[in-house]
């Protein structure tokens, strides 16, 4: 007995898992179950986190009746689940008017319901077998946990989505009317001293249009334009293109020697560099030292930004994604909003860390291909 092709299912888990998904890798398994003698009923009961309720799979072993409504009703009931054993163990039930021997095995506990395996077979079954309905289990809940997060990840995905499109169209309308009543102004003003101020104020509202532009088209579920890219060299056009403030400050720019390949948006995921490092190179001090680093595992890859500047407080690390928050002077507050929403559409993830001795750090997760 081998969990061969489940476990390949898992480990090529989609980026993009919906509801008919999980549904299909139950059914498999509940498959695999029922081809196991003496089991002639398997039943997987989940909770689907995008349907927001539970879910079950049925399945007979080849050429076994179905059970009629009435037995279906009562095994859904529950009524017979007078305990709760612990997750990944097999323990027995009794079922009234069974002559058959029912097993269950726990995957989880969520939204104040179980989620389990269901077995019933014609006789005991070994330990052997027993094994076999525990892996599967421990399978199921760790597809059912890579399913949870990715839900969780498109909930986040879409609220952001929805927070930077709708307050990007809101802005841009009254800037649209700034931004002709100062044209007017510099038209106005030729040969009048004010006519410098008119024609920076201009200028301003340019520059944040296309801040919204930028904002706006990030609100907007755009497909990625994935191809490899080497993070070493990609980390390096940033810095290339901050060499001039690094220069002034003279900072060191600490970077490895090895790199890796990512299949990601080249363009886009510049972006995030060039805003966590912009960040950093803004807020470091004279002579201080910036930190780029990245671990490289199996199937991601850990990057790690760090700075000797003033750091973040715990306001910051609440509010640092958020929207037009910033401490930055002058800065617009959308830098890392923006980055943030590129990682979760790159399937990774984001966060700022307080460093105990001085400064900040950013950490990114972002998958890498699997040789072979």
């Amino acid at each position: 007995m081998t969990l061969g092709f489940s476990q390949h299912k898992l480990e090529n888990v989609s980026n993009s898992l919906s509801s008919s998904d999980i549904k299909s890798f139950c059914q498999l398994e509940s498959e695999q179950l029922t081809s196991q003698e003496p089991i002639f009923f398997a039943r997987i009961v989940y909770h689907d986190y995008l349907l927001k309720n539970h879910q079950e799979v049925i399945n007979y072993r080849q050429h076994q009746s179905p059970f009629s409504q009435k037995i279906l009703i009562y095994l859904r009931s529950e009524a017979w689940l007078t305990d709760f054993p612990p997750v990944f163990t097999v323990k027995k039930f009794e079922l009234k008017n069974f002559s058959s021997i029912c097993y269950i095995c726990p995957i989880g506990y969520r939204n104040q319901k179980p989620e389990y395996i269901q077995i019933i077979a014609d006789e005991a079954i070994s330990d052997n077998l027993q094994l076999y309905i525990k892996r599967s289990a421990m399978l199921l809940g760790k597809y059912i946990d890579i399913y949870l997060g990715y839900g969780r990840q498109k909930t986040e995905i879409q609220l952001l989505e929805d927070i930077l499109h709708r307050v990007g169209h809101q802005l841009r309308n009254s800037l649209g009317l700034i931004g002709l009543y100062a044209h007017n102004l510099c038209l106005g003003l030729k040969e009048n001293p004010w006519q410098e101020q008119a024609t920076i104020i201009s200028k301003s509202i340019e520059d944040l249009d296309i801040n919204l532009t930028e904002l706006i088209d990030c609100g907007q579920s755009v497909k990625l334009r994935v191809a490899p890219q080497d993070l070493r060299n990609l980390v390096l056009e940033s810095i290339t293109h901050l060499q001039p403030l690094i220069n002034e400050k003279n900072l060191q720019i600490n970077l490895p020697d090895t790199s890796t390949t990512l299949k990601i948006d080249r363009l886009q995921m510049k972006q995030v560099f060039d805003n966590i490092l912009s960040n950093a190179v803004h807020f470091s001090p004279n002579f201080g030292i910036i930190n780029c680093s990245w671990q490289i595992f199996q199937e991601e890859v850990l990057i790690k930004i760090s700075d000797q500047g003033p750091g973040l407080s715990p306001e910051d690390l609440q509010k640092i994604f958020t929207p037009f928050y910033s401490r930055r002077r002058g800065g617009t507050g959308l830098g890392l909003t923006i980055a943030k929403k590129i990682i979760l559409d790159h399937q990774g993830s984001i966060w700022g860390q307080i460093l105990a001795e001085r400064g900040a750090q950013f950490s990114v997760i972002l998958p890498r291909p699997r040789s072979g």
